[in-house]
């Protein structure tokens, strides 16, 4: 490509092809991932124990549970207009300040109201990376976006499996939740630093390309698609691991074993976020894989509720099959679009629309558990739940893009 004086000009896809610095962007991807979602794992399993030393009431332990969904819907929306006024790696080096810098107050106080406020602030540099990321792929690795794709969520479960499963050993090791919690806001130091590398390769930024806005996004029927099917997969995702455990003790297993079969769960969303990407990204239509996802959910689902309990385990490996959804969402924000402007709209329109979608799952499932006494009530929601999921997932599948939706859509 030349610029107006006929000189030789790299796109960012050939700058990252040709530059050593390609590698440095795939762990600045990697470790940034791995950070992402651990401001919200490593405190569920200290959730009782928090509550006791902060002196939290429930209402305060609600707000601490729902404050992920929130930061994700509303910060993860203004995304792109920051990104357009900072720069995509600036403003996520300071996205993983933010993120550490939030972690770290929260163990250096004890008192409830800074507690609340702190993790609302790291959340908010997590919600900033779930949309940059995407929008970093397409534009550094717009021919590799399946292996990218594949890369970052598979970094993305690493880091949610991590923090979940590592948070009470280490609690339990030095004996103070405070030192517990630290640890993340470290690592999340350590993410950072690939990025201060990369300040100097920030890509031109764009003030404002026409149609890739958020209100654009919001008069497209394919963004609406994903969004919807975005918010199920999440929605389910949320039942699935604040209700599980309920789920199996309801079923006649201990504590322990109800907490042995969530962790499996939980590890085997990282094969199928290795796979799941790798395969949607080799083929120019998803409905296959979408309708193979939900074909997974649905035995899973129907072999927890009417099979005989002994057999649990094998469904919930069908069920984590299915959360192979998420990737897929993850996918579609890359494969359906032409360009990176374009991924920064939909990712932030989709994540937010879907996030605040998914935010009602485990509250309506508690409702009806308590109204109906069973699970009969939960079940049928969540079969209401993949059925719109199917529908959605089958009409963003298709081979089409959302900037030729909008030329068409346009006057003229």
């Amino acid at each position: 490509m030349e610029d107006s004086r006929g000189m030789s000009v790299l796109t960012p896809e050939e700058r990252t092809r040709t530059s050593p610095l390609a590698w440095l962007l795939v762990l600045g991807i990697v470790l940034a991932a791995l950070n992402l979602r651990t401001a919200v794992s490593s405190v569920g399993p200290l959730l009782d124990q928090l509550s006791a030393s902060l002196g939290m009431s429930s209402v305060g332990t609600g707000l601490l549970t729902t404050l992920p969904v929130l930061a994700f819907a509303t910060v993860g929306a203004i995304t792109p207009t920051l990104a357009r006024r900072v720069g995509e790696h600036r403003l996520l080096l300071l996205s993983l300040m933010t993120l550490g810098g939030g972690m770290l107050v929260r163990v250096l106080v004890d008192t409830a109201p800074v507690f609340l406020l702190s993790s609302a602030v790291a959340l908010s540099g997590g919600a900033v990376g779930n949309v940059l990321i995407p929008t970093l792929i397409k534009r550094h690795f717009p021919a590799r976006t399946g292996t990218m794709t594949t890369v970052y969520t598979t970094s993305l479960a690493v880091g949610t499996m991590l923090a979940a499963a590592a948070t009470v050993p280490i609690e339990q090791a030095s004996g103070d939740w405070h030192v517990a919690l630290g640890v993340w806001a470290a690592l999340a130091a350590v993410s950072a630093l690939p990025w201060l590398a990369l300040l100097r390769s920030e890509p031109e930024r764009d003030h404002g390309r026409a149609g890739s806005g958020l209100r654009r996004m919001a008069r497209s029927r394919l963004a609406w698609a994903i969004a919807v099917y975005f918010g199920t997969q999440s929605m389910i995702a949320y039942i699935m691991f604040g209700w599980l455990a309920a789920i199996l003790t309801d079923g006649g297993y201990s504590t322990g074993q109800a907490g042995v079969i969530l962790g499996a769960f939980t590890a085997l969303n990282i094969p199928v976020s290795l796979l799941v990407p790798a395969v949607a990204a080799r083929f120019r239509d998803q409905r296959p894989v979408v309708a193979g996802l939900v074909a997974a959910y649905t035995v899973g689902f129907l072999g927890l509720w009417l099979a005989p309990a002994s057999t649990a385990p094998g469904w919930v490996v069908l069920v984590a099959i299915g959360m192979g959804s998420f990737p897929l969402a993850l996918t579609m924000l890359a494969v359906r679009t032409r360009t990176a402007e374009t991924t920064a709209a939909l990712s932030a329109f989709g994540q937010s629309a879907g996030y605040l979608i998914a935010g009602a799952g485990p509250l309506l499932v508690g409702v009806l558990r308590e109204v109906s006494g069973g699970w009969t009530l939960p079940y049928l929601l969540i079969f209401a739940v993949l059925a719109v999921q199917l529908f959605t997932g089958l009409y963003a599948g298709r081979d089409r893009y959302v900037e030729d939706e909008r030329r068409v859509s346009l006057p003229g």
